[in-house]
Protein backbone atom coordinates (compact mmCIF):
# COMPACT_ATOMS: atom_id res chain seq x y z
CA UNK A 1 0.00 0.00 0.00
CA UNK A 2 3.19 2.20 1.05
CA UNK A 3 4.58 1.35 -2.35
CA UNK A 4 1.09 1.93 -4.32
CA UNK A 5 0.29 5.82 -2.51
CA UNK A 6 4.38 6.69 -3.13
CA UNK A 7 4.12 5.62 -6.80
CA UNK A 8 0.94 7.74 -7.17
CA UNK A 9 2.10 10.59 -4.84
CA UNK A 10 5.20 10.82 -7.50
CA UNK A 11 3.36 10.47 -10.39
CA UNK A 12 0.61 13.33 -9.43
CA UNK A 13 3.47 15.09 -8.59
CA UNK A 14 5.17 14.84 -11.99
CA UNK A 15 1.69 15.59 -14.05
CA UNK A 16 1.42 18.99 -12.13
CA UNK A 17 4.80 20.02 -12.64
CA UNK A 18 4.07 19.13 -16.17
CA UNK A 19 0.92 20.73 -16.26
CA UNK A 20 2.51 24.01 -14.96
CA UNK A 21 5.69 24.21 -17.78
CA UNK A 22 3.41 23.43 -20.32
CA UNK A 23 0.51 26.41 -18.93
CA UNK A 24 3.79 28.51 -18.82
CA UNK A 25 4.55 27.91 -22.19
CA UNK A 26 1.21 28.03 -23.72
CA UNK A 27 -0.01 30.94 -21.72
CA UNK A 28 3.21 32.66 -23.07
CA UNK A 29 2.37 32.29 -26.32
CA UNK A 30 -1.35 32.93 -26.21
CA UNK A 31 -2.60 34.53 -23.40
CA UNK A 32 -6.21 33.67 -23.84
CA UNK A 33 -5.16 30.01 -23.71
CA UNK A 34 -8.19 28.23 -21.78
CA UNK A 35 -7.96 24.83 -19.94
CA UNK A 36 -8.73 22.94 -22.49
CA UNK A 37 -5.62 23.73 -24.68
CA UNK A 38 -3.56 23.62 -21.83
CA UNK A 39 -4.67 20.03 -21.15
CA UNK A 40 -4.20 18.91 -24.92
CA UNK A 41 -0.96 20.55 -24.53
CA UNK A 42 0.04 18.64 -21.53
CA UNK A 43 -1.24 15.23 -23.29
CA UNK A 44 -3.69 14.91 -20.13
CA UNK A 45 -7.70 14.79 -19.72
CA UNK A 46 -9.35 18.08 -18.47
CA UNK A 47 -10.13 16.40 -15.29
CA UNK A 48 -6.67 16.07 -14.55
CA UNK A 49 -5.50 19.51 -15.01
CA UNK A 50 -8.69 20.81 -12.91
CA UNK A 51 -7.94 17.78 -10.10
CA UNK A 52 -4.36 20.41 -9.56
CA UNK A 53 -5.86 23.55 -10.25
CA UNK A 54 -9.98 24.07 -9.56
CA UNK A 55 -9.99 26.82 -12.00
CA UNK A 56 -7.85 28.97 -14.78
CA UNK A 57 -7.05 31.99 -12.25
CA UNK A 58 -5.86 29.74 -9.71
CA UNK A 59 -3.58 27.98 -12.26
CA UNK A 60 -1.89 31.38 -12.80
CA UNK A 61 -1.62 32.04 -9.21
CA UNK A 62 0.60 28.97 -9.23
CA UNK A 63 2.33 29.97 -11.58
CA UNK A 64 2.56 33.62 -10.29
CA UNK A 65 3.90 31.75 -6.91
CA UNK A 66 7.03 30.52 -8.76
CA UNK A 67 7.93 33.60 -10.88
CA UNK A 68 8.07 35.39 -7.39
CA UNK A 69 9.87 32.42 -5.85
CA UNK A 70 12.42 32.68 -8.71
CA UNK A 71 12.58 36.78 -8.27
CA UNK A 72 13.23 36.39 -4.64
CA UNK A 73 16.15 34.11 -5.17
CA UNK A 74 18.01 35.98 -7.75
CA UNK A 75 17.48 39.17 -5.68
CA UNK A 76 18.81 37.47 -2.88
CA UNK A 77 21.86 36.30 -5.74
CA UNK A 78 22.43 39.33 -6.93
CA UNK A 79 22.96 41.39 -3.38
CA UNK A 80 24.65 38.81 -1.70
CA UNK A 81 28.33 39.33 -0.20
CA UNK A 82 28.40 42.81 -1.81
CA UNK A 83 29.26 45.74 0.40
CA UNK A 84 28.59 48.80 -2.05
CA UNK A 85 24.52 49.49 -1.83
CA UNK A 86 25.00 50.82 -5.26
CA UNK A 87 26.30 47.90 -6.54
CA UNK A 88 24.15 45.66 -5.14
CA UNK A 89 21.16 47.32 -6.49
CA UNK A 90 22.53 47.25 -10.18
CA UNK A 91 23.32 43.54 -9.61
CA UNK A 92 20.15 42.45 -7.68
CA UNK A 93 18.24 44.70 -10.36
CA UNK A 94 20.49 42.39 -13.38
CA UNK A 95 19.74 38.98 -11.92
CA UNK A 96 16.28 40.17 -11.08
CA UNK A 97 15.70 41.19 -14.74
CA UNK A 98 16.57 37.82 -16.25
CA UNK A 99 13.80 36.10 -14.38
CA UNK A 100 11.33 39.38 -14.95
CA UNK A 101 12.24 39.13 -18.73
CA UNK A 102 10.58 35.66 -18.99
CA UNK A 103 7.51 35.99 -16.88
CA UNK A 104 6.88 39.51 -18.39
CA UNK A 105 3.81 38.70 -19.96
CA UNK A 106 2.80 36.35 -17.34
CA UNK A 107 2.57 39.09 -14.93
CA UNK A 108 0.46 41.21 -17.01
CA UNK A 109 -1.48 38.69 -17.35
CA UNK A 110 -1.89 37.67 -14.02
CA UNK A 111 -2.80 41.63 -13.00
CA UNK A 112 -6.45 40.66 -15.13
CA UNK A 113 -6.90 37.78 -12.37
CA UNK A 114 -4.63 37.92 -9.37
CA UNK A 115 -4.82 41.66 -9.32
CA UNK A 116 -2.07 44.20 -8.93
CA UNK A 117 -2.81 43.76 -4.99
CA UNK A 118 -2.73 40.22 -5.13
CA UNK A 119 1.00 40.39 -6.97
CA UNK A 120 2.41 43.33 -4.46
CA UNK A 121 1.57 41.04 -1.49
CA UNK A 122 3.69 38.32 -2.80
CA UNK A 123 6.68 40.37 -3.20
CA UNK A 124 6.80 42.02 0.24
CA UNK A 125 9.59 39.92 1.13
CA UNK A 126 11.76 41.30 -1.63
CA UNK A 127 10.27 44.54 -1.01
CA UNK A 128 11.55 44.35 2.61
CA UNK A 129 15.28 43.33 1.83
CA UNK A 130 15.08 46.14 -0.82
CA UNK A 131 13.94 48.55 1.92
CA UNK A 132 16.84 47.44 4.47
CA UNK A 133 19.48 47.66 0.96
CA UNK A 134 18.44 51.62 0.22
CA UNK A 135 18.19 52.04 3.63
CA UNK A 136 21.61 51.37 4.00
CA UNK A 137 22.49 53.38 0.77
CA UNK A 138 20.45 56.49 2.01
CA UNK A 139 22.67 56.41 5.23
CA UNK A 140 25.52 56.37 3.71
CA UNK A 141 24.92 59.18 1.11
CA UNK A 142 25.81 56.53 -1.86
CA UNK A 143 21.75 57.55 -2.89
CA UNK A 144 20.12 60.98 -1.97
CA UNK A 145 16.50 61.13 -2.54
CA UNK A 146 13.73 63.16 -0.68
CA UNK A 147 11.87 59.45 -0.95
CA UNK A 148 12.71 57.54 2.51
CA UNK A 149 13.41 53.85 1.72
CA UNK A 150 10.41 52.35 1.56
CA UNK A 151 8.62 54.75 -0.49
CA UNK A 152 11.66 54.79 -2.88
CA UNK A 153 11.43 51.03 -2.72
CA UNK A 154 8.10 51.27 -4.08
CA UNK A 155 8.96 53.49 -6.63
CA UNK A 156 11.57 51.14 -7.57
CA UNK A 157 9.21 48.17 -8.01
CA UNK A 158 6.32 50.33 -9.97
CA UNK A 159 9.22 51.17 -12.92
CA UNK A 160 10.07 47.73 -12.59
CA UNK A 161 6.57 46.66 -13.41
CA UNK A 162 6.43 49.62 -16.17
CA UNK A 163 9.11 48.71 -17.47
CA UNK A 164 8.33 45.07 -18.16
CA UNK A 165 5.10 46.98 -19.98
CA UNK A 166 7.26 48.93 -22.07
CA UNK A 167 8.82 45.78 -23.83
CA UNK A 168 5.61 43.76 -24.04
CA UNK A 169 4.24 47.09 -25.87
CA UNK A 170 7.71 47.28 -28.22
CA UNK A 171 8.92 50.33 -26.95
CA UNK A 172 11.87 49.11 -25.49
CA UNK A 173 14.42 46.47 -26.93
CA UNK A 174 14.12 42.92 -24.24
CA UNK A 175 18.22 42.64 -25.18
CA UNK A 176 18.52 46.58 -23.60
CA UNK A 177 16.04 45.99 -21.47
CA UNK A 178 18.02 44.99 -18.21
CA UNK A 179 20.82 47.09 -18.00
CA UNK A 180 17.91 49.89 -18.84
CA UNK A 181 16.14 49.14 -15.42
CA UNK A 182 19.54 48.69 -13.74
CA UNK A 183 20.39 52.38 -14.64
CA UNK A 184 16.89 53.93 -13.92
CA UNK A 185 17.05 52.30 -10.65
CA UNK A 186 20.50 53.89 -9.40
CA UNK A 187 19.46 57.47 -11.06
CA UNK A 188 16.17 57.17 -9.38
CA UNK A 189 17.94 56.76 -6.14
CA UNK A 190 19.93 59.48 -7.12
CA UNK A 191 23.40 58.20 -8.40
CA UNK A 192 24.61 60.12 -11.39
CA UNK A 193 23.76 59.02 -15.04
CA UNK A 194 27.45 59.01 -15.79
CA UNK A 195 28.16 56.71 -12.64
CA UNK A 196 25.31 54.62 -13.37
CA UNK A 197 25.41 54.03 -16.36
CA UNK A 198 29.66 52.72 -16.31
CA UNK A 199 28.74 50.83 -13.23
CA UNK A 200 25.99 48.88 -15.06
CA UNK A 201 28.16 48.77 -17.98
CA UNK A 202 31.20 47.25 -15.96
CA UNK A 203 28.91 44.45 -14.53
CA UNK A 204 27.02 43.66 -17.97
CA UNK A 205 30.27 43.11 -19.00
Amino acid sequence: MTVMTTGNTTRADTNRRRILDVALAELLRDPDASMDQIARAAGVVRRTVYGHFPSREALISTLLDGAVEALAEAHAAGRAGVADPAEAVARSTLAVWEIADRYRLLVSLAQRTVTVEGIRDRLAPVRANAVELLGRGLADGVFVSPLPAPALAYVHERMLFALMEAVNDGLLETREAGRSAAVTLLTAAGVPASRATALVTRLSD
